[in-house]
Formats: C-alpha cells, sequence, structure tokens
C-alpha cells in the first residue's frame, strides 16, 4: 500500500527513491573520481548538500506562512517537503563553480546524476497508483467516548483518517499539528484510529498532551491497518466523500502535506460534481 518495507523499516516511495537516488550517484561518483578525475569524489557531496539544502529551502519558501509560527521545522527534513526544481538548480550552479575551468568534467559529472534520476523515476513510477480501496466494513470499533462506531458513517464527506498509537513517537510529533488542523477546517473531517490501545492508555496520553480530539476510535485488533495493508505507523488515508482511498502518506506527516491532501480532496470532489 504505497510503501516499501524493509525489513523493520518502512519508506514512503518518495522517500526511499530519494534515499536510492542519492546513494546510487555517490557510489557512480566515487567510480568517476577513480576512472576520471580524483575531485569527482568531493564534488559529490557538496552537490548532494547543495541539492538537499535547495529542495528544502525552495519548499520552505512556498509554504512560508506555515513555518513563520515554527521556523526550527524547516530543519525537520525528515517529514518530507522538497522542491525538486530548486535543489536541481542550486546542484547545476555548484557543479558550475566548481568545474568552471573544464567544461569536460561538468559533462562527465551529468552522468551519474541522469543514471540516479533514472532509477528514482523508475521507483515512483513503479509505486504509483493508490487502489480505490472502500472502507471497511463490519467490525467492532468504538469512538473513545465509548459510542459504536461504523465506519461506512464517513461517507458523504473528504475525511482525513489517521493510524496511530501513543508508543509510536513520530505519531506522538505529528499530532499536536493534526490537531490544530482538525479543529480549524471545515473542508474534511480528521478521524483519529488508534491501533491496539485501550481508552485508558489514549485518554492519559490526550491529557498530558493537553489535545482534544474530537473523532478517535479504538482499533484494538488492528482492523484498519490490515484493511489498508499498512505495514507501520503512523500511516494517513485522503478518503473522498464516496468512501473510497485517494491517496496515502506513510510516515510523519508535514502541515502543508496533510494542507495539500484535504486540498486534493476538495478538488477532485469539485470535479466529480461537475
Amino acid at each position: 500500500m504505497n510503501a516499501i518495507a524493509i525489513g523493520p523499516l518502512v519508506f514512503a516511495p518518495d522517500r526511499f527513491a530519494a534515499i536510492l537516488a542519492i546513494a546510487m550517484f555517490l557510489i557512480l561518483s566515487e567510480i568517476l573520481a577513480r576512472k576520471v578525475d580524483q575531485r569527482f569524489s568531493s564534488w559529490a557531496w557538496g552537490a548532494t548538500l547543495a541539492f538537499i539544502f535547495g529542495a528544502r529551502a525552495g519548499h520552505v519558501i512556498q509554504h512560508g506562512e506555515n513555518f513563520l509560527a515554527d521556523p526550527l521545522r524547516a530543519l525537520f527534513i525528515w517529514q518530507g517537503g522538497f522542491m525538486i526544481g530548486a535543489g536541481v538548480a542550486l546542484a547545476i550552479a555548484y557543479t558550475l563553480i566548481q568545474f568552471r575551468t573544464e567544461l569536460r568534467l561538468a559533462l562527465w559529472a551529468a552522468l551519474p546524476a541522469v543514471i540516479s534520476a533514472y532509477a528514482a523515476f523508475f521507483i515512483l513510477q513503479l509505486t504509483a497508483g493508490t487502489p480505490a480501496t472502500p472502507l471497511p466494513s463490519g467490525g467492532m470499533f468504538r469512538t473513545l467516548a465509548g459510542e459504536p462506531f461504523e465506519p461506512t458513517m464517513l461517507e458523504g464527506q473528504p475525511t482525513v483518517i489517521n493510524l496511530w498509537a501513543t508508543w509510536c513517537p513520530p505519531c506522538r510529533r505529528e499530532m499536536p499539528m493534526m490537531a490544530d488542523v482538525a479543529a480549524n477546517t471545515d473542508d474534511a473531517r480528521l478521524v483519529f484510529v488508534n491501533q491496539g490501545e485501550g481508552a485508558d492508555v489514549i485518554q492519559r496520553f490526550l491529557t498530558t498532551e493537553n489535545l482534544e480530539l474530537d473523532h478517535v476510535v479504538l482499533d484494538s485488533l488492528g482492523e484498519f491497518g490490515r484493511h489498508y495493508e499498512v505495514p507501520g505507523l503512523p500511516a494517513t488515508f485522503f478518503i473522498g466523500s464516496d468512501g473510497a482511498l485517494q491517496s496515502v502518506h506513510m510516515g510523519e506527516i508535514s502541515r502543508e502535506g496533510l494542507l495539500t491532501g484535504i486540498q486534493k480532496l476538495q478538488d477532485t470532489g469539485c470535479d466529480s460534481g461537475k
């Protein structure tokens, strides 16, 4: 389900593609350093840092409003959020400066860049598409307040379902932000489906963290996780008004990632209503 698992590690496709591409880029550049010019070794690390910095800076500038309240979050690259074009532009500029007197080396530098970019593109194409999985049917679910809950009740409105647990560090990190979005948006309903924990544990966590969540569902047997075939937590599902899954985000999600997903639900709903 739009995730790549390697042993206990779970990667979203875009993050796995980025890690693979960077690894290939560094390895191929090291080969060039041994076969063509030893300067390719140090250049590769510099170009990689330039790409990451440029891509992250571009994303932060694009979503400046979301980072003003918490500027340090610009450093939280594990949340995702990169403007690839800005990263490529800065890496190219760095390369041209490094090899400004030797155009031949600048042309050689394009080889590992193109191959690694193709590898990333291949991974993304291989994992593209999200099956329109319907909401779970049946099951014995209850809300944190003890009321019966039937997943099909979520049909009729764009919905974001977050699978989480109190023992999950990234779940805990993203929860304050998600609670804030849930309290301040009418564009989608946010439902927090806890995996495998009791009401007392959940309530204690919410009280300790001073969090207020309107829609908390207890999934003591992890049925949502099995239904959507997710290999880890947290997982955030974007569900259309018809109850069908439109997209999924594995791992910790950023505010802008969440808001972008909600906006896409709105756009899809508008398109289908025409």
